[in-house]
Formats: structure tokens, C-alpha cells, sequence
């Protein structure tokens, strides 16, 4: 059975390109009929921030990405579920006890007392040769007594892996294809770190090993450290797994994306109001395409049609317009009353509404809302749009809006419009629609005549939404407030 891992290190949010990953394993289990394992890999201590836990699995979640094992969260707390635990590596230092004393054994690892400024000194002299750093094997050939009698005296140390000399190590990358190393170019590895916890490079091939990993799909930043697991996979006389490494996401300089350079995690989009949908869809057509040139793929159609052979060798360029246009696309899409729903934090925190507005008049929010999502990119752009429902001074957006309010039936149109909104008892679309319909035949005005200086005494602008919603949402005293304002600055 094909299983698979998301395997990220908690030091913070859930980066774009972590979500990646785990949507490439997950949409690569279903597609499988296989299992996706979350396993959470904190044996970087020095690095671990509180809380990240937490949220990488509440971005998964909200991405609709659901492991089958690994790390959850229940009723607030992090539990783990599967019969190949425990999942959270620091959990599990007994277990790389084990599996490091049978290196030791069998003479694949070594231990190492180099002191850090040994390490230091030895680095410095490597780079004025202009050699990348290469640990110089100095405690490789140290006997059995001479170990002892170390270890006896307390002296700190690491566990280092023993490269065979001059070998040339092989293995197939799904994406990459066939790769070839010589042990000469790498470096004997730390497996375990001198305060007792495994480097990644050893914790993750037991893991993978133990939890029956058949095929390892993660950034193309491991690439380099691959050999070194394919030794240890030999050094255990373990079955290698199938590896997939992916391309990079890149920035529109073609560099790795960088915070430094704008949103990168899942979080940042969540706040800006992206949907969950649209990052998926988005995120999954970076570095992957399918057969048709589809571009809108929900989840199902996505897990349908994924494959692993269309996964690019080359890095894909994150496109904010494309995902912008993506966001707005599923905005357009969803229903008023999610949309609704999502936008109400952003107006609360713009201050347009209140408490007591959504729970007295949630229609007349829903009705705004309705007004303005087709004109969006993502969510938080909702107060921007909104604004023109709660200004009371009109500001108008062309000069072309003010030749139009020269139009010599616009002084009857004002009035005659003013006149049935002060008589109207209820005002919504509808009764809007029937308001105007009244003038057009009893002033005999019509079309853009209408219409359009209507707009621009409401909004200021000749483009917007429908406004038969905007009369509604506005209401009685606004559109009066508002009316009163056009005249006395534009039609004297």
C-alpha cells in the first residue's frame, strides 16, 4: 500500500511551500488509495517555537488537507493516532538509541569528541582554500579503548555516520531521474547531536523505515542529503523508498521565496481573506500540471488527475495576479451567506459595523456584502468596497461623472428621485426597482440618462454594484444625505 509523510519541523507557520508538499502527498495517497502519516520532526530544540504545532495542523485543516495518522488536534489538545507512533520525534529518542547503537556496531557510525573550536579552526582553514566545509574524519580510526576511555571521562561528543571511501552512491528520483555521487564529496554526517537528540538526516530514514514510508515527496532542498539516507537505508539492510523531490516555488525574480519579499505563510493568506479552495487550486498547479489545460480544479478533480510524472524539474514562479484572479474567481463563485460570513471580521474591524448590527440587521450586512464580492480579490478588500455605503460626502471619480450631472434632466431626476425615496415605507431591491421604473415613466427619462446620474449622485462613480442593491443598502436618510450633498456642491 503506498503511504506517505508530511514531515515539517514546528519553528513556525506553515510556509506556502510546506503546504505544497503536503498537498502533493495527500492528493498522491487518495489518488492511491494510500495513507498520509503527519509526523511533527522537533528534534531541533533550539529552534522549536510554542504553539507551531498547533498551527501547522490548523492550516492543514483549513486547507482541507487530512492525514490519516500522525499528530491532531482534539478538543484543543495535540493527540496522537496510528499504530506506528509516537509521532512527535521527541517522543521517540529511545528508539534512535537503538538504531544508532547498531551503527556503532556494525561499523557504519563513529563517535566524535572534536571540540567546537577544533570545528571552528578546522572550517576557517578550509575556506581560505576555498573548500566547502568537509569534517576531516580526525576521530574515525579511534580505538575501541581510546572511545571508552573518553566516554568514561565525560568529554562531550557527537555520533558521526562513516562513509565508505571512494564509492559511488546511486539511486532513481521520480522527478530527477537517475543520480549519482561520489562518497568523496560528502561529509560524515552527524547522526546524533551532543545533547542526545538525532540530526534529521538520521531521525528521518528510522522513521520513515519504521512507519513503512513507500514514497518520501519533499523539497528539492534535501536533494543533496539523499545520498548520505541511501547509506544509511544500506547500513541498516533496509529497502530504499521511492523519492520525489519537488521544484521550488520562486519569487518573480526567479530567487526561493522569501519572506523578506512579501507573504509566504498559509497564515498570511488566511488573514488577507484568501479562500481555501483558490491557495489549493493555485499552489498545486505550481510545479505540477495536469493533461488538459484546465486551470480551475476543485480538490476532487485535483486528486483525480494528479500524477507524480507531471511534477516539473524546474521551479515555478508564485503569480500574486493569478492567485489574486484565482481568489476572485471562487469569491464570485461561493455562496452570499459564506462570503458573508467571512467578510463580517473585516468590517467589525473597520469599524462599519457593530454587534448590534449583526444581530439586528444581519440581511441588511448580507445585502452589502452581495453588493460588492464580485469586485474583490480577496476578503480584507471588503471594507475598501464597503466604504461607499457609509461616507457621507461624495467625492466624484472622473471628470466624466461630473459632465454627466451637467445633463440637463438631472435636476428633475434628483428631485422626482428624492421625492418617492422620502415616501417609500420599505426600501429594498425590489421597491428600488419599482421607485425607478415610476420615474422613467412619469419624467419619461431613460437608459444611461437614468441610470447613470443615479450611480454617480449615490457613489460618486459610474461603475459598481447593482444599484438597486446599493439604494437598498444605503437607505432613507443616506440616499437623502447624499442627494442633498450632490446638489448643493455639484448642481449649483
Amino acid at each position: 500500500m503506498v503511504k506517505v509523510r508530511f514531515a515539517p519541523s514546528p519553528t513556525g507557520y506553515l510556509h506556502i511551500g510546506g503546504l505544497r508538499t503536503a498537498l502533493y502527498n495527500y492528493l498522491f495517497a487518495k489518488k492511491n488509495n494510500g495513507k498520509m502519516i503527519l509526523r511533527i520532526e522537533d528534534t531541533d530544540r533550539n529552534r522549536f517555537v510554542e504553539g507551531a504545532v498547533e498551527g501547522l495542523i490548523h492550516s492543514l485543516n483549513w486547507a482541507e488537507i487530512f492525514h490519516d495518522e500522525g499528530a491532531f488536534i482534539e478538543k484543543g489538545k495535540i493527540v496522537q493516532k496510528g499504530e506506528k507512533g509516537p509521532y512527535i520525534q521527541s517522543q521517540r529518542l529511545p528508539i534512535y538509541q537503538e538504531y544508532i547503537q547498531k551503527l556503532l556496531d556494525n561499523g557504519w557510525a563513529y563517535y566524535c569528541f572534536c571540540s567546537k573550536e577544533r570545528l571552528d579552526h578546522l572550517r576557517e582553514e578550509q575556506k581560505k582554500r576555498g573548500e566547502n566545509f568537509k569534517y576531516d574524519g580526525h576521530c574515525r580510526n579511534l580505538t575501541k579503548e581510546q572511545v571508552q576511555k573518553k566516554l568514561d571521562a565525560g568529554e562531550e561528543y557527537v555520533i558521526r555516520l562513516k562513509l565508505p571511501e571512494n564509492r559511488m552512491v546511486a539511486f532513481d528520483d521520480m522527478v530527477r531521474g537517475h543520480i549519482e555521487v561520489n562518497t568523496q564529496d560528502l561529509d560524515d554526517q552527524v547522526l546524533i547531536k551532543s545533547d542526545g537528540f538525532p540530526t534529521y538526516h538520521f531521525a528521518v530514514v528510522v522513521d520513515d523505515h519504521l512507519m513503512e514510508i513507500t514514497h518520501i515527496i519533499r523539497g528539492e532542498e534535501w536533494l543533496p542529503s539523499t545520498p548520505k539516507h541511501v547509506l544509511l537505508y544500506e547500513a541498516f539492510g533496509w529497502e530504499t523508498p521511492n523519492f520525489v523531490h519537488l521544484p521550488n516555488i520562486l519569487n518573480q525574480d526567479h530567487k526561493k521565496l522569501s519572506k523578506r519579499q512579501g507573504d509566504v505563510a498559509v497564515e498570511d493568506f488566511k488573514k488577507k481573506g484568501y479562500l481555501p479552495e483558490a491557495l489549493v487550486n493555485f499552489i498545486a498547479l505550481l510545479g505540477w500540471s495536469p493533461k488538459t489545460d484546465q486551470e480551475i480544479l476543485s480538490m476532487k478533480e485535483l486528486m483525480d488527475s494528479f500524477d507524480l510524472e507531471r511534477v516539473n524539474k524546474s521551479g515555478a514562479v508564485f503569480d500574486m495576479n493569478k492567485l489574486n484572479w484565482m481568489n476572485a474567481h471562487y469569491i464570485r463563485e461561493a455562496s452570499v451567506e459564506r462570503i458573508t460570513k467571512l467578510a463580517i471580521p473585516y468590517l467589525l474591524e473597520s469599524g462599519y459595523i457593530s454587534q448590534k448590527d449583526i444581530d439586528n440587521r444581519y440581511e441588511w450586512i448580507e445585502m452589502m456584502v452581495e453588493s460588492v464580492k464580485d469586485k474583490i480579490q480577496y476578503l480584507s478588500q471588503i471594507p475598501e468596497q464597503a466604504k461607499l455605503f457609509f461616507k457621507n460626502e461624495i467625492s466624484l471619480e472622473t471628470e466624466e461623472c461630473r459632465e454627466i450631472l451637467k445633463g440637463e434632466q438631472v435636476p428633475i431626476l434628483l428631485e422626482a428621485f428624492r421625492k418617492k425615496i422620502k415616501e417609500i415605507k420599505t426600501l429594498d431591491p425590489n421597491s428600488a426597482k419599482k421607485v425607478v421604473k415610476e420615474i422613467q415613466k412619469e419624467q419619461g427619462i431613460k437608459g444611461k440618462n437614468l441610470y447613470m446620474p443615479i450611480r454617480i449622485m449615490l457613489t460618486g462613480q459610474m461603475h459598481g454594484p447593482d444599484i438597486m442593491k446599493i439604494i437598498a443598502v444605503l437607505g432613507k436618510e443616506r440616499i437623502l444625505e447624499r442627494l442633498h450633498y450632490i446638489e448643493t456642491h455639484y448642481l449649483i
